[in-house]
């Protein structure tokens, strides 16, 4: 739910946070005295777009950020973030936040990470489901109605067995158009791919030789220096007169003299023999390694010829003496099915067949189960309708299905090969007309308000906002619009903005927005009210005075 909306510098409003409570929230007011300040600042939130010019005289910007708690985020919700690579939602909150300025810097977040407002307001279709004359409209989309239809009968199921199907056509045809190219293409095709084989394969690389090539080239091209640096280095243990052989002699018998004076230096006279003895050694490797060295032109050119065969390679097929290998193999494969083409391409079509044939099959129980369920639905709009006002109105679902010509002519939707129009004519003799077509926000908004009613228990956007739902209406259907805005808070939180006392007195909890002159300028402000600041508000509402005072007080009570 929302739990927490504040706006900063947005029309009359210079700073006002609104704390919401789950259930049905109205907030009432004064014409003007800015309730559509929360409706637009809100609207900013799920990615609409922003003018400039509403930000508050004087103020270089404007700020709205939202809280919404979320005690077990939906998949849905937690999917959006994860795909957008931004933070998961801490201590059962997320937070979105806008910003824009005079100049035109528009900034948006959501749980603090910066974000798009595309993403912003993809994020926002599955928090906030707004109607009214700045509506935010889903059930409009042709789409969402036929996924109202199907949380309606329950029908995932058969949804997600269709989009199994689907995807793996998809996946086949791909596979097929890789095939079906013209011959001169074809041939192409073949000419080169039969090369990058041979070129890979004749070049019988192995993942590993690389570093070992270089490290052998470095000691080959380098040769004739490391034969001179290795003879430096035996000169100086024993070839030249000051050498270590011949000043560890010297050393070696002033230690012996030393000891024979003083028998407790027996121990340095053993580390000095340890260390001749590791000079030795010393002398004896490098000689051997001085031996192995050779000067080999030959063994040079092989080895910078291999060197330049792998980069080579690498220049054209991979980074990596591993990619190209495995660029080779890939290769390989792709020659092989390209020269079994013919036989490929039946296997293909083959398989393509089966899915079809699966797919038609589970789309036409889809569409079966679809029609059942369209008169349970209409039933229950019409009830619902008929409490809202529209004594003899009439609501049905129109559905087309495909023919498997137009179906497979295509990719098709991964929902099914229907389409569905909810449709609506509000007096009798007029013909049903497609929701969106409907001209009136009052009568748009208590279609919706009846939907929202039906299909509460199976809609997933949490927080529904209305505004204007109480257009021309009055008497009992006012109590009926109040009734049923409760009754939708049982199973969402509802926000309303109304006028009528009788929809707002069936609120869980009542807000009231007041213009007020503060340092010489006009500011909105909302405050909520209980006890008798709300029989006050309930009774302006009703035209003022003591009867309206007494019967803001019926209202309440019952």
């Amino acid at each position: 739910m929302l739990s927490t909306l504040r706006i900063k510098n947005l029309a009359l409003v210079p700073d006002l946070t609104l704390e919401l409570a789950p259930g049905y929230n109205v907030i009432s007011g004064e014409t003007g005295a800015g309730k559509s300040v929360i409706i637009g600042g809100l609207s900013l939130l799920i990615g609409e777009r922003a003018d400039r010019t509403l930000i508050r005289t004087g103020a270089d910007s404007c700020s709205v950020e939202a809280v919404f708690t979320v005690e077990k985020i939906p998949k849905r919700i937690a999917n959006s973030l994860e795909e957008r690579g931004l933070e998961q939602c801490e201590d059962e909150q997320l937070v979105l936040k806008r910003t824009f300025t005079a100049t035109g810097a528009n900034k948006q977040f959501i749980n603090g990470s910066p974000a798009t407002l595309t993403g912003l307001a993809a994020l926002g279709e599955l928090l906030v489901d707004m109607h009214g004359p700045h509506d935010h409209q889903s059930l409009l989309h042709n789409s969402r109605q036929l996924d109202i239809l199907d949380a309606y009968g329950g029908l995932g199921t058969f949804r997600s067995k269709f989009r199994g199907l689907a995807d793996k056509r998809i996946q086949l045809l791909e596979q097929k158009a890789s095939l079906i190219v013209d011959e001169r293409t074809y041939a192409q095709q073949l000419d080169l791919l039969r090369f990058q084989v041979k070129e890979i394969s004749s070049a019988k690389l192995l993942p590993e030789e690389e570093a070992q090539l270089e490290t052998e080239y470095s000691r080959v091209s380098n040769a004739a220096r490391l034969i001179e640096l290795a003879q430096a280095a035996l000169n100086g243990i024993s070839e030249d007169d000051d050498s270590l052989m011949s000043q560890a002699g010297s050393i070696g018998r002033s230690l012996q003299e030393l000891a024979r004076i003083d028998g407790g230096a027996k121990a340095i006279v053993d580390l000095h023999e340890q260390a001749v003895s590791n000079i030795h050694e010393l002398q004896r490797e490098l000689s051997q390694y001085a031996d192995k060295i050779q000067i080999d032109p030959a063994r040079l050119a092989e080895l910078e010829q291999r060197l330049n065969t792998i980069q080579s390679l690498k220049r054209k097929y991979g980074a990596t003496v591993e990619e190209v290998i495995r660029f080779g193999n890939e290769a390989r494969q792709k020659l092989q099915s390209l020269e079994s083409r013919d036989k490929e391409l039946e296997r293909i079509n083959s398989e393509i067949k089966k899915i079809e044939d699966a797919l038609w099959l589970a789309g036409t129980d889809l569409s079966a189960a679809r029609k059942k369920l369209i008169p349970k639905l209409s039933k229950s709009v019409v009830k619902q309708l008929n409490d809202l006002g529209f004594k003899q109105s009439s609501f049905d679902v129109r559905l087309e299905t495909v023919s498997r010509n137009e179906a497979f002519a295509g990719i098709p939707s991964s929902s099914g090969f229907d389409r569905v129009e909810f449709q609506f004519a509000p007096n009798p003799g007029e013909p049903a007309r497609p929701l969106k077509a409907i001209a009136s926000s009052g009568e748009m908004a208590r279609v919706m308000l009846a939907l929202k009613t039906v299909l509460a228990e199976q809609d997933e956007i949490p927080v529904l906002v209305f505004d204007e739902v109480d257009a021309n209406i009055g008497g009992e259907t006012a109590v009926a619009v109040g009734d049923k805005m409760r009754q939708i808070g049982r199973q969402r939180q509802v926000l309303c903005i109304t006028h009528l006392a009788p929809v707002a007195a069936a609120a869980d909890n009542h807000f009231v927005v007041t213009k007020e002159l503060r340092d010489g300028r006009t500011i909105s402000k909302i405050e909520p009210v209980e006890g008798k600041a709300r029989i006050n508000e309930l009774a302006r509402m009703l035209g003022g005075g003591d009867a309206a005072r007494k019967h803001a007080e019926a209202m309440l009570k019952q």
